[in-house]
């Protein structure tokens, strides 16, 4: 069963929204992708001072989406942190619709 945490909002700042903002995808579009359905793993890799989590999900035009992101702790809220976003390549999609043939479009 999927685990669901609470949180509050996002914690954006010059560095981040410019790291997404680079590679095409806007903060608002990045927020919305985490009201919908998304893959999160931990990003095991890449977390050496604080948890890292990677997730895919689709933008409302069911386009692939891959972002990197923490969760912190700011004023008694928990608030997503993005690190980097980007779209998917082709290969990327093919391979994670052949993993997860489950996946539901849209």
């Amino acid at each position: 069963m999927a685990e669901h945490i609470q949180v509050t909002g996002f914690q954006w700042d010059d560095g981040n929204r410019e790291k997404c903002q680079k590679h095409g995808i806007a903060c608002q579009t990045l927020e919305d992708i985490f009201t919908r359905q998304l893959m999160v793993l931990p990003d095991h890799e890449h977390s050496s001072s604080e948890q890292r989590l990677k997730a895919i999900g689709k933008t409302r035009d069911n386009r692939y989406v891959f972002v990197v992101f923490t969760l912190r702790n700011f004023n008694n809220e928990l608030l997503i942190r993005p690190i980097s976003a980007r779209y998917m390549h082709n290969r990327e999609i093919i391979a994670y619709e052949k993993e997860n043939p489950d996946i539901q479009n849209g």
